[in-house]
């Protein structure tokens, strides 16, 4: 459960020590992309910590949302449609329903481990 947190930490300190610096025009998508692929991180610890996780599936997903969430935003610029509100609504929402589960995983967890110590306490005496 470490390794993404570990990765996520590298890819901080390499985006921030390459010094490449993004245009102003392409902040929003360079800002989709990102929203989408913490969405994807969420999803795979989610699934990590539900003991369904698939590498194929995570990879698959991580790159495939943030393409498609960048690739609507640069239509919706085409057309003259702002998707990124909707993208960042769509994001958003996922990205808290995934820490929510998250949460509520790690206090089940907690909590079952609990009830067990309970109930061998109870059996024991």
């Amino acid at each position: 459960m470490i390794l993404p947190f570990i990765g996520l930490i590298l890819g901080i300190v390499l985006g921030v020590a390459s010094g490449i610096v993004l245009p102003y025009g392409y902040s929003v998508y360079a800002a989709m992309g990102i929203l989408a692929c913490l969405d994807s991180v969420l999803g795979g610890a989610r699934s990590l910590w539900e003991e369904k996780f698939h590498l194929l599936i995570f990879v698959t997903g991580f790159f495939g949302n943030c393409l498609i969430a960048m690739g609507l935003v640069w239509l919706g610029n085409r057309l003259g449609i702002d998707f990124s509100i909707a993208a960042i609504l769509v994001f958003g929402t996922r990205i808290f329903q995934n820490f929510s589960q998250i949460r509520r995983l790690w206090l089940n967890k907690n909590k079952k481990e609990d009830m067990i110590g309970k109930e061998q306490k109870t059996e024991v005496e």
